[in-house]
Formats: structure tokens, sequence, C-alpha cells
């Protein structure tokens, strides 16, 4: 039997008073995904291990069946992976966001929707500025950029800028760690953790002094839009150490991961799937949905194991956004689940399918939360549970309760 996980990053919600208490997901049209839970059989999943942040980092780790406890590192690793940085051992690799700044508070975490041409150019001209032996910006997708210090020191405490909208900026400056036993560390880094927050806020505030006489910047500021005015350092960590996806589970002989997103990508890489880039692919709601399903069903056809990752849904809970997120949501259904199981029905040998989002992004908190998740299993011949609806609220009744972590991955690499 092939599998795929189809998932819809920051997908579940809270109930929203002005959808008559329904959350996005019960209140958007999902015919496809109901099916399938309809058909198949349901749960809720923890995808967050206890000691964690609810980073998309963490949450699709944990849910391709890692021990977070073993291999986490930081999203900054995985995005190197991802853009074919790679690292050695004296590497800092961290998550480098460009973001707007307004009235000294963090307006919003991507810097006005910038384009990967765009974030590029901000990226190399501080690198140009900024950029030194110890020091390298190296470009990756849209805001989302890489952060190199050499001889760096992982412990610090940084916040990413998604989970602090419009608030001061000033008081989430990195800061040392403290309280960590050096001794346990096997890796010996050349700056104290001190140095490293120090030398991180000092970057900070000289990307702002640079970004805001950038031309980019200053016709942005005329045409009134909002300035990529400020870089954001957050998430980082050593080269880490990972089995492959197929050493944990024999039966993944060969697989692909299809994502717009650097960390999702890295992920693949030290799970030892394919990394497939598609085209067009920008992880918001105007991705190139059917190239996307299409490089999705054409190495399916070739390989046992695909995980198809989607973006847009986390964006518009991060931007507050009601209506998008409602749209991504269909989106999801129309665009990418209702072609996938018409295709994969005909084939000859059984296709499992799982759908489900890492973490909630609800929209009138506007960062994620360390909640269960809603997830449905469905492959030809599978014996249906009671549920009819996918949605936060219906699972809750499935047939496979609430899993936690790997048991996920375990369950469904079983069927």
């Amino acid at each position: 039997m092939k599998h795929i996980i189809i998932l819809g990053d920051g997908m579940a919600d809270h109930a929203i008073e002005r959808l008559g208490g329904k959350t996005p997901l019960q209140f958007a049209d999902v015919p496809y995904m109901d099916m399938l839970a309809r058909r198949g059989r349901t749960g809720r999943l923890v995808t967050v291990p206890d000691g964690f942040a609810p980073g998309s980092e963490v949450a699709n780790t944990a849910i391709l069946g890692y021990d977070l406890n073993k291999v986490y590192e930081g999203r900054g690793p995985l995005e190197a992976a991802s853009i074919g940085y790679e690292m050695r051992p004296d590497d800092l690799a961290i998550r480098c966001n460009i973001i707007t700044i307004a009235d000294g508070k963090i307006k919003n975490h991507h810097g006005g929707h910038l384009s990967t041409a765009e974030g590029t150019e901000l990226i190399e001209f501080l690198d140009e500025q900024l950029g030194n032996d110890r020091v390298h910006f190296i470009p990756g997708i849209q805001y989302r950029h890489l952060l190199i210090i050499k001889g760096g020191n992982k412990h610090i405490v940084c916040v990413g800028p998604h989970d602090h909208p419009n608030e001061p900026w000033e008081p989430l400056l990195v800061k040392p760690e403290t309280g960590y036993d050096e001794s346990k560390d096997s890796h010996k880094a050349e700056l104290t953790a001190e140095q490293t927050a120090d030398l991180l806020n000092d970057l900070i505030r000289k990307s702002q002094e640079l970004l805001a006489t950038h031309p980019f910047n200053v016709r942005r500021v005329k045409e009134g839009q909002d300035p990529a005015n400020s870089i954001w350092p957050w998430s980082g960590g050593y080269r880490p150490s990972m089995q492959t996806l197929k050493e944990l589970y024999p039966d993944v002989h060969s697989g692909s991961v299809i994502s717009a997103v650097d960390l999702i990508r890295g992920i693949g890489h030290y799970a030892g799937l394919d990394v497939i880039k598609v085209p067009r692919a920008t992880g918001l709601a105007n991705t190139n949905y059917e190239g996307k399903v299409q490089a999705a069903l054409t190495q399916l056809y070739n390989q046992d194991f695909v995980f198809l990752h989607f973006e847009a849904t986390d964006e518009a809970g991060h931007d507050g956004d009601l209506d998008l997120k409602i749209r991504a949501i269909e989106y999801l259904d129309h665009r990418v689940v209702e072609p996938i199981y018409n295709e994969v029905k005909t084939w000859d040998e059984p296709v499992a399918i799982a759908v489900l989002p890492d973490h909630p992004t609800p929209v009138e908190i506007r960062t994620h939360v360390k909640e269960p998740v809603p997830f449905l299993f469905w492959y030809p011949g599978i014996e249906p549970d009671s549920v009819t609806l996918y949605d936060e609220e219906s699972c809750v009744s499935g047939s496979y309760g609430m899993l936690r972590l790997n048991e996920f991955m375990d369950k469904f690499m079983s069927l």
C-alpha cells in the first residue's frame, strides 16, 4: 500500500462568534474531507511534546514519527538543508525573517508578504553591509531566510515574530539562556550565549537602520505599503542527527516531500525524502495547487510515500484574515483532496490518505496554540467509524481517540 499525507498548516482553529460559533473548518465547504471522514476513520492528535513550543518545525517532525527530544535543533538547520547550505560543525544556523516594525511594535512577521525576488534583494544587501567571516546572510524564500553565525552558541532565547503581533519589539530581543549545563553540551561553541545574543541584537538594530533607507522600502512607504524594515532571527541550532524515514519505517522504500516552505523541505531532506520543488508554489493562498497535486501524484505513482504540505491556512491565521482562511481551507478540499482522491481510487495498488493540520493557528489569536488537531485516515476497504464530518469537534468521537506524537505515523504506516 502507498501512503500520502495531505497537511494544511495551521488549519485547525477555535469556534468564532461571527461564524455562528463554528470553526473555519466547520464553516467551510469541504465535501471531500467530510466524505473521507465519513468513509474512513478519524481521531485527534497531540503534535507537540511537553516542553516544546507549538512551532511547525516541531509539529511536522513529530507527525513524521520522530522523537523531538533526540533530533530537534530548531528551524535554522532545517532551512539550511532546504536551500542547499551544508552546515559545518561550528555553524549556528538561525531562521531569519524580514519583518515590519511600526510604531515600535511588530506589525507583521513577513515584511508585507515579500516575493522571493524582493526578499533575496534585501537579504543580499544586508549580507553585503553586515556580513563578515563570522556572520553570513543566505537567501531563502519570500521573507524566510537564513543567518549563519560561525562559532555561535545555541543557548539563547529567541521568539518567533509570528507569535507576537502588535507587541513592542525591544522587550522581545534575544537573551542568553540561563541554567543550562554546559558540561552536557557536546558542541563547544566559540562564543558564549551572552556574546551570541548581543551579536544578534546588534544585527537587528543595524538592519533597521540599513533597511529604512533601502530604495525598495522608500518606494513602499511612498505607496502606502508596509516596509520590510527589520530582520528577526529566531529558532537556531546546530546540524541535527536524524534517521531517515526508511530507517524508521521499512515500508517507505522511497518517498518525497512537496512544500513551498524551507523548513518542511529541510525536514524532508534529513528524513531522506526527495525534495520536490514546484514552480509558482508560494506558501500562500495563490500557490500552484494544481502543480503541487500533479507532482504529488507523479511521485506517489513511482514511490511509496508522499508528504504534501500547504502553508496558506497558517499564513491566513497569522494575518487574522478569517475570509482568507476559510477560502484556503476550501481550496485545500476542492483543489487538492478532491483530485488526489479521484485519481488514486482508480489505481490498482491501494493508496492510504491522511489529512490533518500540524497545529491550530486561530485567526482571533494570530499565533500557534498547543492543542490537539483532528485527523482522518482513508484507504479502499477501511471500516468506517461513526464520524461523518471532518472538523475539530466531530473528530473527538473518532475511533482512534487521542493519539500522541509518533503514534500517528505508526498507525498510518501500519494500514
